[in-house]
């Protein structure tokens, strides 16, 4: 086979060509840190790579939906915190009340401070968190508890829970049952505990209006006891999800990151490689008809 000088010098630029590109590629790998820069170059690292990020997308959304969720339950907790409190000085007002050597004017100045208590428990009732009423089911652009001109009193029936997507497939509810703690009996109950208060012939004794006061306490502590028991599962979710955000970006790391101390060697050896090929290519080429003429 006769080779010729443009055979030895067209091999000798694409050899040098290679070995730029393969230069290029380490040095491309040491400025950004990753295996690949364009998909083109490993397509399966490539595909891998957008699968892990989306996945690390799903969770980074779900954190961010735990902070909602938080954001729900210990406002809720709060508010139940201060019904609890109000219902309490209520009943502590109803015994007072249930006490026969009390004056009618004592007995009205106590029935005053329920009615200011009443309209506390309407106000806690309709508490807003990012200007949603919590205590209205899923309906959170209307106040659970209304009062018409007349001093009417309407509370809410939607039971309907607010469900946040905490995990793939797992959505918990972050409300609370309206209809057990603010409810049209809970109101009509210190209505005609105040009636009974300001009259001279009460409808039945005031200490009868405890039993009824203690169950809407209980019924305010059981649910702060599911909500505390909803708090605790998410809170073990949390700690689930956060061990993902660990794994998945582990998992993306090992997929996309170059090995930086391999990179810097290989590197180093193409720089050698290509200083000896341009050295070589030098020799070889230089020879000409010419220079054995002389």
């Amino acid at each position: 086979m006769r080779v010729t000088q443009s055979m030895l010098t067209g091999n000798m630029l694409r050899n040098l060509s290679n070995s730029y590109e393969r230069l290029g590629t380490y040095q491309d790998q040491l400025a950004t840190n990753k295996k690949i820069t364009r998909p083109s170059q490993d397509p399966v690292v490539a595909m891998k790579g957008m699968s892990y990020r989306t996945n690390l997308t799903e969770i980074e959304q779900y954190k961010r939906n735990f902070s909602e969720a938080y954001n729900w339950l210990e406002s809720s907790d709060d508010a139940l915190d201060k019904a609890t409190s109000t219902l309490q000085r209520i009943r502590e007002l109803t015994v007072q009340g249930s006490n026969g050597t009390y004056e009618e004017n004592q007995k009205s100045a106590i029935a005053t401070e329920i009615g200011q208590l009443k309209d506390q428990l309407i106000s806690i009732a309709n508490t807003q968190v990012a200007g949603k009423y919590i205590f209205n089911g899923n309906d959170t652009n209307n106040p659970p508890v209304t009062v018409d001109a007349s001093g009417k009193i309407t509370a809410s029936t939607n039971q309907n829970e607010v469900k946040i997507e905490l995990s793939k497939g797992i959505e918990i509810g972050v409300n609370i049952n309206p209809t057990h703690v603010f409810s049209d009996g809970l109101f009509k109950d210190l209505d005609n505990l105040i009636n009974d208060l300001n009259s001279t012939s009460p409808s039945k004794p005031i200490g009868d209006y405890l039993k009824d006061i203690d169950n809407r306490i209980n019924a305010v502590l059981n649910e702060r006891a599911d909500l505390g028991a909803r708090t605790n599962r998410i809170e073990l979710m949390e700690d689930r999800i956060d061990g993902q955000v660990v794994i998945v970006n582990r998992i993306l790391s090992d997929n996309e990151d170059a090995d930086m101390e391999k990179v810097i060697m290989d590197l180093t050896t193409q720089e050698s490689v290509l200083r000896a090929a341009l050295g070589a290519g030098s020799r070889v080429i230089q020879p000409s008809l010419l220079d054995f003429l002389r």
